[in-house]
């Protein structure tokens, strides 16, 4: 073996410079060089037999090891590419201050065209054609035509919600009894906050097909009603000036905006007036507390100046004689 490591020396020059002081110790450090690396390459041939390995063949495309670890990996750091392009995106129309309707559905829009990016780039890797999905992908439109019709229906409606924009975030809406606040459009359905707290899952499909009652369409300016009754013999001009004071007051009525009394009717039991007024109904209020506040108002006043609420009641005629025992 030295022998043969001489030679090999000489033929490359090594041993010319170094003269023949050469040292055993240098002889033998050449020789675990020599066999570590060929370790080393023993190795590496076993790690490429590995990923080269064949698992099973699909749509005339042979799936080695190295196929089934990329993937995953390719998957993931694309998904987390996706979710920080869409962040930035997000932070900088929010930035802009750019209405929360058109920030959703650009979101959505990113998430979709990356997703799609990724699935072609996958393909891409794998050398799979998208020649090769459709035959499958006709079946599979078959199957879902009929299966899926609803939930595609309502896929459909979320797109035709986001784009059309009949609803947006934060409106108020009475859907089927129910009324809340829109706190999310999906693609599938729609979250609705109610007054109660409880949140409903509504199918976008419901919104486009059903009557929906939507305050906040146009604005958010809207007119409501307090309805009074006064005893008899009361003063009605007053009884007027009064109501109208009451709502004037309010913190919530739009600004330049007419308040209004009606006297509606001689009841049976009291005068009733009508009050109309119009509110601002910006960042959620409500418009059972804005009512309550002008009643309580109305209920002060009329105290102030001797002014009866009216209360059911009845006269009672008798014919004839009534006797009372004690």
């Amino acid at each position: 073996m030295i022998i043969k490591l001489d030679r090999e020396f000489n033929s490359q020059g090594l041993f010319n410079n170094m003269g023949s002081d050469i040292s055993a110790q240098t002889v033998v450090n050449s020789v675990d060089s020599e066999l570590s690396s060929q370790g080393v390459d023993n190795i590496m041939d076993q790690i490429t037999a590995f990923l080269n390995q064949p698992l099973f063949e699909l749509i005339g495309k042979t799936f080695t090891t190295f196929d089934l670890l990329l993937v995953p990996v390719v998957v993931i750091v694309g998904w987390m590419l996706i979710k920080a392009i869409t962040a930035i995106i997000t932070s900088r129309l929010n930035a802009k201050k750019v209405d929360v309707n058109v920030v959703h559905l650009v979101r959505r829009m990113a998430n979709i065209v990356g997703i799609a990016i990724l699935v072609v780039t996958v393909l891409g890797m794998l050398n799979v054609p998208l020649t090769a999905f459709a035959f499958v992908s006709g079946a599979l439109a078959i199957g879902v035509g009929f299966g899926a019709q609803n939930i595609i229906n309502n896929y459909i409606s979320g797109w035709i919600l986001m784009g059309e924009r009949p609803i947006n975030v934060g409106d108020f809406l009475e859907v089927e009894g129910a009324k809340g606040y829109v706190e999310e459009i999906g693609t599938r359905s729609t979250r609705v906050i109610r007054v109660d707290g409880a949140r409903l899952v509504i199918p976008n499909g419901s919104l486009l097909e059903n009557t929906v009652v939507n305050w906040f369409l146009d604005d958010k300016n809207k007119r409501t009603n307090v309805r009074v009754g006064v005893a008899y013999g009361s003063p009605v001009k007053l009884v007027s000036e009064l109501m109208v004071q009451a709502m004037k007051e309010q913190p919530e009525v739009v600004e330049g905006s007419d308040q209004t009394v009606l006297f509606d009717s001689f009841g049976d039991n009291a005068l009733e007036f009508d009050g109309f007024l119009w509110v601002d109904l910006s960042h959620h209020r409500d418009l059972r507390v804005i009512r309550s506040n002008v009643r309580f108002r109305i209920h002060e006043l009329f105290e102030e100046n001797g002014i009866t609420i009216a209360y059911p009641q009845r006269d009672i005629h008798i014919n004839g004689e009534l006797k009372l025992n004690k």
